[in-house]
């Protein structure tokens, strides 16, 4: 498992860095986070199939997190997107949405499910769950939290000694449901150990809130927007935006293992500066770059 940035720039693209977006791969799941302007382009470039998006997470609608959403959706229906392509935004989405399409020509559509969501969790399937948590900016805004369920390994070792054979009563065992086998009673807790999923979780444009700290917590990777140094941090918090420093006292209040700074100013031609800052309080930060992958 692992994510790709495909536009790490603020309010304003340079020509290093693109548009907010950024890609989650699970399996053959993938969930892109925000789609800003020339998002479509970033996966042509870095070689990644458009028709691989199953879900898209919006995190607000401000013009840098969701321009290039028309042109993505334009391609995959030239393309034969032949499934249900599911976005999921905060209240007022479906709107947007709707007004988005009515805005184009659009020879070919996809089907699409919009859901507005609230806090908490609001997907699940048998291979991971997603979060909300509401943030401090100018629009409705949420943070995200991508969790993989917990899992069962078996314990091979086990299996051979006690003669299972691989078919349905593994299956059980790995569900976590005791089985009989040779009139005796195998306990699944016995016959594997349990691996606890992985979680990622993603900031958007946000003042410090206790909400991004509680959603965040115990992740395995955090990405955090982080538009500003401290030097300017008046700015930041009439934008209502996080600086450097905030977003890695977020991290480390969250207990979060690593973390890697995103959305940055045009004014930061290099972004050494904000990674430095964020190191004197969260030392094991980075700060993304364009087509940077990530693993978790």
């Amino acid at each position: 498992m692992h994510i790709q940035f495909l536009g790490t720039s603020a309010m304003v693209p340079t020509a290093e860095r693109n548009h907010s977006s950024l890609l989650l791969f699970h399996e053959k799941d993938s969930i892109l986070f925000d789609c800003g302007e020339g998002t479509q382009k970033q996966m042509k470039i870095a070689g990644i199939d458009i028709n691989r998006i199953s879900r898209i997470l919006i995190s607000h609608w401000h013009g840098d997190h969701v321009l290039g959403l028309g042109g993505l959706l334009q391609t995959m229906a030239s393309q034969s997107y032949d499934r249900t392509l599911k976005i999921y935004g905060p209240k007022g989405s479906k709107s947007y949405i709707e007004n988005m399409l009515k805005s184009f020509a659009f020879d070919n559509k996809i089907d699409l499910e919009v859901n507005e969501i609230t806090e908490g969790r609001f997907y699940e399937n048998s291979d991971y769950y997603l979060e909300a948590a509401k943030l401090e900016h100018s629009v409705p805004t949420f943070a995200f939290a991508f969790v993989e369920q917990d899992r069962r390994k078996i314990d091979l070792d086990y299996i051979k000694k006690m003669g299972i054979p691989e078919g349905p009563l593994l299956g059980k065992l790995q569900q976590g449901e005791d089985i009989k086998f040779k009139g005796k009673t195998v306990k699944a807790d016995d016959a594997t150990t349990l691996v606890k999923g992985k979680k990622f979780c993603y900031i958007a444009d946000t003042l410090p809130c206790n909400s991004a700290v509680k959603l965040a917590k115990d992740s395995d990777l955090l990405v955090s927007e982080s538009t500003h140094a401290s030097n300017i941090e008046e700015k930041a918090e009439e934008f209502k935006h996080l600086t450097a420093r905030q977003a890695a006292t977020i991290a480390s209040q969250a207990n979060a293992k690593k973390l890697v700074l995103t959305h940055f100013s045009q004014r930061y031609k290099d972004t050494s500066e904000l990674e430095e800052e964020a190191k004197l309080v969260f030392p094991n930060t980075t700060c993304a770059k364009d087509f940077m992958k990530v693993k978790f």
